[in-house]
C-alpha cells in the first residue's frame, strides 16, 4: 500500500497537481508491481519562504536515511 507524500513550492495550479498525482500513481504502480486502488498521493504546498525551515531542515537535512534523490540546491547560500 504505497502511500507518496510531496511537499512543493506553493502557486501551482490543480490541473497540474491532478496530473503530477496521475504520473505518480503511474511510476509507482509500473515500479513496484502494484494496483492502482493500492496507491495514495497527497500533495502538499508550502510557502517558499517556509520551505527551509518547514520541509529543508526537517525532511531533507534531519532524515538522511531517506534521501533517494539529493536535491541539487544549496538554501543556506
Amino acid at each position: 500500500m504505497p502511500h507518496v507524500i510531496l511537499k512543493m513550492a506553493a502557486g501551482r495550479p490543480e490541473t497540474l497537481k491532478h496530473a503530477l498525482a496521475e504520473n505518480l500513481t503511474k511510476a509507482v504502480m509500473e515500479t513496484l508491481g502494484v494496483d492502482e486502488d493500492a496507491v495514495s498521493v497527497a500533495i502538499e504546498d508550502v510557502p517558499m519562504a517556509d520551505w527551509v525551515e518547514s520541509v529543508y531542515l526537517p525532511d531533507i537535512q534531519g532524515k538522511p536515511e531517506t534521501i533517494y534523490k539529493e536535491p541539487g540546491y544549496d538554501p543556506f547560500r
